[in-house]
């Protein structure tokens, strides 16, 4: 069974059997078979390659649904594309919450759309679980916006790592920054200069920013290279990191280029560019490789491959945004079932503050821990660098 709204949306109903319903009566999206879980994803617009992001997510709940569901009840999953435009995130958000009444919203991705919709998602009160953001601005006031809750590092702790790299690799280095004028652009340059402290001034030699409707940034990769940078920090999502990997080349330009994990994508963004012009962009990451052969023989990669085959045999293994969903879908999985029979939205958002620092998820590189606290609401909080070699990305050492 299909819901469509705004353009694109995906719906899993199926029935079991569970409670009694008159033990739900006053739970809002919750039945004696389904829970409502509401999105919205850009399946068209200038990051339309996250959509995937939510078909991978579908495609988990199928699984899920096929195995019974959660606490005796079926994912009805409703997904709305909102083009990444704040604006259509909000009425989105707004039919989600006020026609179809989802128990709770998961996964709403993009910083901008995020930032437009939680003032309203707060005042009623309805879960917003592991946003599609990883922006600080989400962390930073958790008591004035209790019912918003992110997963991934965030974009601010991303940066900090990287300013720690230049330092201990390109102490001298001279630093033209290219970044998306926006939260997620603002943050990564906040945490490159958290990192480099009051040298910052001193290694920037050009700082320019683009705007997520501009047709090309070929001006600013120029002037990036008249400034003398010998190092390329740039914060962008996948259409404009191709645009840059590919312009860098084309005019001989050799930094040492840092693409943020967003823009830093296999696929589409470093195909696109040219996958011989993306040697050695450098980059952070938290979720294993599917295309290394290094883990082939891991329980985690063997149990995601099993799923692909069977449940998402359109996926590519070389598009990150497939194991990213993958692993989201199964984080909310671990949170409802930690909420038990009691799926209240009070009680779900309990559940996603206290989650064990236990908690494993099959396709996080080892060593990177996950849990939360009502104090420290972020579950992900390191990440691991990494070096394209022409055919993958490269963990390098810690």
């Amino acid at each position: 069974m299909t819901t469509k709204h705004a353009g694109a949306a995906l719906t899993l109903l199926f029935g079991l059997s569970a409670l009694p319903a008159s033990a739900q009566k006053t739970v809002v999206g919750v039945t004696d078979t389904e829970i409502k879980i509401g999105q919205t994803a850009p399946f068209s617009g200038p990051a339309s390659v996250y959509g995937q992001i939510s078909t991978a997510e579908s495609d988990y709940f199928k699984m899920i649904n096929d195995q019974g569901g959660i606490n005796g009840r079926k994912i009805n999953f409703i997904v709305v594309d909102d083009g990444y435009s704040p604006p259509k995130s909000i009425e989105g958000v707004r039919r989600l919450i006020e026609e179809d009444q989802v128990a709770i919203l998961f996964q709403t991705i993009g910083t901008a759309p995020n930032a437009a919709i939680r003032k309203y998602v707060n005042s009623k009160k309805v879960p917003d679980i592991w946003l599609g953001s990883g922006a600080s601005m989400f962390v930073t006031d958790p008591d004035a916006f209790p019912w918003s809750i992110p997963f991934q590092p965030s974009y601010r702790l991303e940066g900090q790592m990287y300013a720690k790299y230049i330092l201990a690799n390109k102490p001298d280095g001279k630093i033209g920054i290219l970044y998306q004028n926006d939260d997620l652009g603002r943050d990564y340059v906040a945490g490159l200069k958290d990192g480099l402290g009051d040298k910052f001034d001193k290694m920037v030699v050009k700082n320019l920013s683009y705007e997520t409707s501009d047709p090309t940034i070929d001006s600013q990769v120029l002037q990036l290279q008249a400034s003398g940078a010998d190092v390329f920090y740039e914060a962008s999502t996948p259409k404009f990191s191709a645009m840059s990997i590919r312009k860098t080349a084309d005019i001989d330009w050799h930094p040492m280029h840092i693409i943020d994990s967003n823009g830093a994508l296999l696929k589409p963004a470093l195909e696109s560019a040219g996958l011989e012009k993306s040697v050695g962009v450098i980059t952070a990451q938290y979720l294993k490789d599917a295309t290394d052969p290094g883990w082939a023989n891991d329980p985690g990669m063997k149990e995601y491959q099993a799923w692909r085959a069977k449940y998402a045999p359109e996926s590519d293994p070389a598009n990150n945004v497939w194991p990213y969903g993958y692993t989201m879908a199964q984080a909310l999985v671990v949170v409802l079932k930690q909420a038990g029979n009691d799926l209240s939205r009070e009680n779900i958002i309990n559940a996603a503050k206290n989650l064990p620092d236990t908690t494993t998820l099959p396709m996080v590189l080892p060593g990177i821990k996950i849990g939360t606290t009502p104090q420290d609401i972020r579950p992900m909080k390191s990440m691991r660098l990494s070096k394209f070699d022409g055919k993958m990305f490269q963990l390098m050492p810690e």
